[in-house]
């Protein structure tokens, strides 16, 4: 889970993932008192623009009290608005973008490649159905490792194909991107991605 580990006085959660740190995160805010039917939680709350920029849907993610997991409610993530093919954003992609399918999984990636713009689409099924930029020569596929996550990234990688683009998969060591810096830290993380990202943009996306 990406722990929230405190807010600016914008409202814009300052992020942390293990030793990671997080740029670019205006696309999410924080709630602390959040409504969840007749009770409040805190929240992560990200807005999910389509390729031009404007607000199509937002997505809420209710936490525990200290940031530490998803709340103990019946749903606790949910989304509103038209989301499909779209997602949140980290970055502004023009020629490289990579997508995976949880928040979790795309913030652990990027905490590892912290200047590549990514995207969060949010389910398997709205993964399935990503649109790509026009200027998009170079899609990166950041994979879970479960069933629905190897079915997810089939289609943008048949798609993509289609459009005369080679897609490159980020597969992770265990279940997913969050797991591997959970689990092994953020240089075995970092590590792991420059082996598999193409090497021209080793030096592009792969700063310190």
């Amino acid at each position: 889970m990406a722990a929230q580990d405190g807010v600016s006085p914008t409202g814009r959660p300052r992020l942390s993932l293990g030793a990671g740190r997080l740029h670019e995160t205006g696309a999410l805010r924080f709630h602390p008192r959040c409504y969840y039917r007749i009770e409040t939680w805190p929240a992560m709350i990200a807005a999910g623009p389509d390729l031009g920029g404007v607000q199509t849907g937002a997505h809420h993610t209710w936490l525990l009290p200290d940031g530490s997991d998803k709340a103990s409610v019946e749903i606790p993530r949910r989304a509103m608005g038209h989301l499909l093919g779209h997602g949140v954003r980290f970055g502004v992609a023009q020629d490289v973008l990579a997508a995976g399918e949880g928040m979790e999984t795309v913030l652990s990636a990027r905490s590892g490649l912290p200047h590549m713009p990514m995207m969060a689409a949010l389910s398997a099924a709205h993964l399935a159905a990503i649109l790509f930029p026009t200027t998009l020569r170079r899609p990166y596929i950041v994979s879970d490792s479960d069933p629905a996550g190897n079915g997810a990234r089939n289609s943008p990688i048949e798609r993509a194909s289609g459009f005369g683009i080679e897609p490159v998969v980020l597969s992770p060591v265990h279940g997913d991107f969050n797991e591997d810096l959970r689990q092994r830290g953020i240089d075995a993380l970092r590590a792991a991605l420059r082996i598999q990202i193409v090497p021209k943009d080793v030096s592009r996306f792969f700063a310190a």
